[in-house]
C-alpha cells in the first residue's frame, strides 16, 4: 500500500516470490509497527518490550537479590471472599499466600505511580500538542545529541515531535493496562512474577517521567542541560507579604505557566508574588526566574496555615486532600485546575474570566479545567483578595500559644501518633512556662503531618501553634536553589564516562524522593554536603533539591552557592522536578552508550547490565513516601541501579537484599563464569538513620569493574565515613578487597592488619570485562 510517498508493508510479505525476484531492483522503507526504519542503529532484541519480555532480566537479579518483606498487614481485604488472614503459613481464600500477596501490594503501589506519572505525561502533552502542534519538534540543542536515552533503549525509537510523544504514552497505558489487571482476584500468583511487573511497571514509570519532563522542557524553553542556570529564592522568608501572593502546590506547570505568562504580558511581574511549594514549585522557577519555591511537600500545611497566600492554585500529586478546608479557614480563595483533583468544586470553565472572578469572590473556591483561564482570574483575584485580607489573623500570637498549651492534659497521644515520635508533649510543658525551645526544636524538624492535633482530645491546633514560634524564632528563612537544569549533557558524559567506569570519580549519588524525613530536611543537605567534599558527583530532584537548599553553611551559603552545578567531581546538579528523575536514569544509560558505545535501541537488558557493572551510581530517597516513590526506586532498580531509603522506607513492605555472600559474573573476554565480590551488595535497603545512609551510600557505589586504583578510592572513602561517623572500620570490610592493589596506600597498614585479622583471601582471578547475561 502507497500513502504519502511511503511504501508500507508488512514483513512477512517480503518472502512473498514476486518480491524475491532475481535481480529486481526495490527500493523502499520499511516500517516496524509505527516507526520508520532508519540507520542510526540496527534495532536490538527487545523494543516497546510486553509484560514478560524482560522477565529474564528480572529473574537475575531477583536471583541475587532476593526480595525481602516485611509485611504491616497480614490481612487481604480487597476481595468479598475475604478478609483473608494469611499469617503462620495460612492461604487466602483466593489461594494467595502472605509473599505473594506482599508482592502484589508492591505492584499495585507501582501501578498507582507510573499511572500517575503516565497521566501527568498524557495531560502536558495533549496540552502541548493543542497549543503547538503535533509537530512541535524535539530540540534540545547541538550539545545533547541522545533526547531521550530511556524512550531510545525501551522504545526503539527517537522521538522527533510532540506528537511521537504520544506513541510513547499509547505504549506506557496499555503496559499499565495489563500490570494492573495481573492484581485482580485469581490472575497472578507467583511472588517473584508480581516482583517481574513492578519491576516493569518501574521502567514504564521512567519512560513515562521522560516524556514529561522532555515535552515542557522543549513547549516552555525550560533550560536544556544548562549547568549555569539562575539561583531561584527559597523559603518562608523569600515571600515578600506586601505583595498579592499566589501560591502553586502540586507537580503540574501548566496552570503555574499561565499566570506567569499573564504577569509578564501585564508587565506585573514584579507587583505579584508567584510561589510555589512541591514539584510545581521547581517546574514554574524553570519557566520563569521571577517565581519562588516556598519548600518541599513538608512546608505545605505550616504555610497554608501561615495565611501568606491570598490564592493558593492546586494542580496534580502530593497535595493535602484538606486543602480546601484549610485554605477557606485562612479567608484565601482556592482554584483546583485538573481532572484528577476537582475536590467537589463546581466547575465553571464555561464561564469567561471575569464571570469567574465574580464567582470565585462570591465563593471562594471553584474548578476552572481550562487552565488557560487560570492565568488573568488567578492574578486578578489575587491583587482584590489581598487587600481584603491585609490584617486578616490566620495564627495565634504568642501569648496565645502558651493560653492554648495551658489546656494541655499531657495524655501524651499527640507523641504517640507522630511518625517519627517527636517530644510534641514536651514542647507543650515547656510552651506552658512561656519557653518555646520546645516547640522552635518541632519547627525544624516536623514535616508536618497534622496527625499530632488529629488525635489531640482537646483540639489543640499542634501545627498552627508550631508554625508561629517557628515565624517568631526562625527571622532568617532566606535560601537559594539553582534552577533545574533538565538533562546532563553529551559532551558531559564524554568527560566523566571513563571515570565513573573505572572508579576515578568514586561515585554518583542522586538525592530524591519525597520529605517523608525522620529527622527534617537538613540531614539530606548534610548527605550531599559530605560527598560533594569527597568528589562524588551529585544529582537531586524534586524536593530533595529543596532540601538541599534549606541549609547554609557558616558563612551563610547554601551548597548551591558553593557548588558548581555541572555533571563533574564535586558537581550538584539540580535536574528539576519529580519528572526530571528520568535524567539521572538516563545520564546512566548515556555513559553505557556514548562512553561505552553500547547500543540502546531496543537494547535494554544489556543497557542495564552494563549499568549494573559499572556504573558506580546509588540513589538515596531518604524522605521516600509516595507510591510514585516507589515505582521511581523500581524503576531504577531494573536498570541496576541500588537505591537507599530512610527508616520510613520500610512501610513499602519489601526490599531487595543478597545475602552478602560472593556473586557470579561472566567474563566477556575469557567466557569463564568467576566468584567475585558482591558489589552492590543489596538493590533496595533502608537506613536507620542518617548515619549508616552515609556509610552505605560508598559501599554501594562499588561494581565489579572497578580498576584497582577506582576500588582502592572507594574503599578509602567507605572506611573514612566509615570512622568518622562509627569511629571504627567497617564490619564487612573484606568482602571488598578483592587483592591487595584495592587498598589504599594511605590505609594500608591498618586495613592489611584487620584483614589478617579476618583470614581474608585474595581473590585469584576477576572478571576484565563482567556480565550477568550468560
Amino acid at each position: 500500500m502507497v500513502m504519502e510517498n511511503k511504501i508500507e508493508i508488512d514483513a512477512k510479505k517480503l518472502l512473498n516470490p514476486l518480491v524475491k525476484m532475481k535481480n529486481a531492483n526495490i527500493s523502499m522503507k520499511i516500517k516496524v509497527g509505527e516507526e520508520e526504519e532508519e540507520d542510526w542503529e540496527p534495532m536490538g532484541p527487545t523494543p516497546k518490550p510486553k509484560v514478560p519480555t524482560l522477565r529474564y532480566w528480572d529473574f537475575k537479579l531477583l536471583e541475587r537479590y532476593p526480595p525481602f518483606y516485611m509485611p504491616i498487614c497480614d490481612m487481604c481485604c480487597l476481595c468479598t471472599f475475604g478478609k483473608c488472614d494469611l499469617s503462620k503459613g495460612k492461604k487466602g481464600a483466593c489461594g494467595l499466600n502472605i509473599k505473594a500477596q506482599q508482592a502484589r501490594v508492591v505492584l499495585l503501589a507501582c501501578c498507582i505511580g507510573a499511572a500517575c506519572h503516565a497521566g501527568h505525561s498524557r495531560h502536558l502533552v495533549h496540552h502541548l500538542i493543542e497549543k503547538f502542534g503535533r509537530n512541535y519538534p524535539i530540540d534540545l540543542g547541538n550539545e545533547i545529541e541522545v533526547e531521550m536515552p530511556i524512550a531510545r533503549t525501551v522504545m526503539g525509537m527517537k522521538p522527533k515531535t510532540l506528537g511521537d510523544l504520544e506513541k510513547i504514552l499509547d505504549y506506557c497505558e496499555e503496559q499499565i493496562t495489563h500490570l494492573l489487571s495481573a492484581t485482580h482476584t485469581g490472575q497472578e500468583g507467583d511472588y517473584l512474577d508480581f516482583e517481574s511487573k513492578a519491576l516493569h511497571a518501574g521502567m514504564i514509570d521512567d519512560l513515562a517521567r521522560e516524556v514529561g519532563d522532555i515535552a515542557q522542557i522543549v513547549a516552555y524553553n525550560m533550560p536544556k542541560g544548562d549547568e549555569d542556570t539562575p539561583l531561584i529564592d527559597l523559603g518562608f522568608g523569600c515571600i515578600d507579604k506586601n505583595k498579592p501572593v499566589i501560591l502553586c502546590i502540586g507537580h503540574n506547570v501548566v496552570p503555574g505557566g499561565y499566570i506567569l505568562e499573564y504577569l509578564e504580558e501585564k508587565n506585573m511581574e514584579d507587583e505579584v508574588e508567584v510561589c510555589g511549594i512541591c514539584c510545581t514549585a521547581i517546574d514554574i522557577t524553570r519557566v520563569s526566574d521571577k517565581a519562588k519555591v516556598v519548600g518541599p511537600l513538608s512546608r505545605q500545611l505550616m504555610f497554608v496555615r501561615s495565611g501568606v497566600a491570598d490564592v493558593v492554585v492546586v494542580d496534580e500529586q502530593c497535595i493535602r486532600t484538606d486543602i480546601l478546608e484549610e485554605v477557606l479557614k485562612t479567608g484565601a480563595v482556592l482554584i483546583a485546575t485538573n481532572e484528577k483533583m476537582c475536590l467537589g468544586l463546581e466547575d465553571v470553565s464555561h464561564m469567561n474570566e471575569d464571570e469567574i472572578i465574580s464567582y470565585l469572590l462570591r465563593n471562594r473556591a471553584a474548578l476552572i479545567l481550562d487552565e488557560e483561564k487560570v492565568g488573568k482570574v488567578a492574578v486578578e483575584v489575587a491583587k482584590i483578595v489581598a487587600k481584603e485580607r491585609k490584617d486578616k489573623k490566620t495564627l495565634p500570637n504568642l501569648d496565645e500559644v502558651v493560653e492554648l498549651a495551658r489546656q494541655c492534659t499531657e495524655c501524651g497521644w499527640c507523641n504517640r501518633n507522630c511518625p517519627n515520635a517527636f517530644k510534641v508533649k514536651e514542647a507543650m510543658a515547656l510552651a506552658k512556662q512561656g519557653n518555646f525551645d520546645g516547640f522552635v526544636d518541632l519547627y525544624k524538624r516536623c514535616y508536618g503531618c497534622g496527625r499530632c492535633e488529629a488525635i489531640c482530645p482537646r483540639n489543640l491546633p499542634i501545627v498552627s501553634m508550631t508554625t508561629k514560634v517557628g515565624e517568631a524564632y526562625y527571622k532568617d528563612l532566606k535560601f537559594k536553589i539553582r534552577a533545574g537544569r533538565g538533562p546532563i549533557k553529551d559532551v558531559e558524559i564524554r568527560s566523566v564516562g571513563a571515570p565513573i567506569v573505572f572508579g576515578d570519580i568514586p561515585g554518583v549519588v542522586a538525592l530524591v524522593g519525597c520529605s517523608n524525613h525522620p529527622n527534617g530536611e537538613e540531614e539530606v543537605a548534610l548527605i550531599a554536603k559530605e560527598f560533594l567534599e569527597r568528589k562524588y558527583i551529585i544529582v537531586a530532584t524534586g524536593c530533595a533539591a529543596m532540601a538541599i537548599g534549606m541549609w547554609k553553611d557558616k558563612d551563610g551559603k547554601t551548597l548551591y552557592e558553593k557548588y558548581p552545578g555541572e555533571f563533574r567531581a564535586g558537581g550538584l546538579v539540580n535536574c528539576g522536578s519529580c519528572l526530571s528523575n528520568c535524567h539521572i536514569s538516563g545520564a546512566a544509560i548515556k555513559i553505557a552508550n556514548i562512553f561505552a558505545k553500547v547500543p540502546l535501541r531496543g537494547n535494554y537488558a544489556e543497557v542495564a547490565d552494563y549499568i549494573l557493572n559499572k556504573v558506580g551510581a546509588v540513589g538515596v530517597a531518604w524522605g521516600a513516601m509516595s507510591q510514585k516513590a516507589a515505582a521511581i526506586a523500581t524503576g531504577v532498580n531494573r536498570w541496576g541501579i541500588p537505591v537507599i531509603v530512610g527508616p520510613h522506607g520500610a512501610k513499602y513492605r519489601r526490599l531487595y537484599l543478597s545475602n552478602g555472600e560472593k556473586f557470579k559474573a561472566k567474563d566477556k573476554k575469557t567466557g569463564e563464569i568467576l566468584e567475585i565480590d558482591p558489589v552492590p551488595e543489596h538493590l533496595i535497603v533502608t537506613a536507620e538513620n542518617v548515619k549508616e545512609c552515609i556509610c552505605m551510600i560508598p559501599k554501594l557505589c562499588m561494581r565489579p569493574n572497578d580498576t584497582p586504583k577506582g576500588r582502592a578510592n572507594k574503599i578509602y572513602h567507605y572506611v573514612d565515613v566509615y570512622e568518622k561517623y562509627f569511629g571504627r572500620m567497617p564490619p564487612d570490610l573484606e568482602k571488598f578487597v578483592r587483592t591487595e592493589k584495592d587498598i589504599p596506600f594511605m590505609m594500608k597498614d591498618k586495613i592489611m592488619a584487620y584483614l589478617e585479622e579476618k583470614g581474608w583471601k585474595p581473590l585469584e582471578k576477576y572478571p576484565q570485562d563482567p556480565t550477568i547475561l550468560y
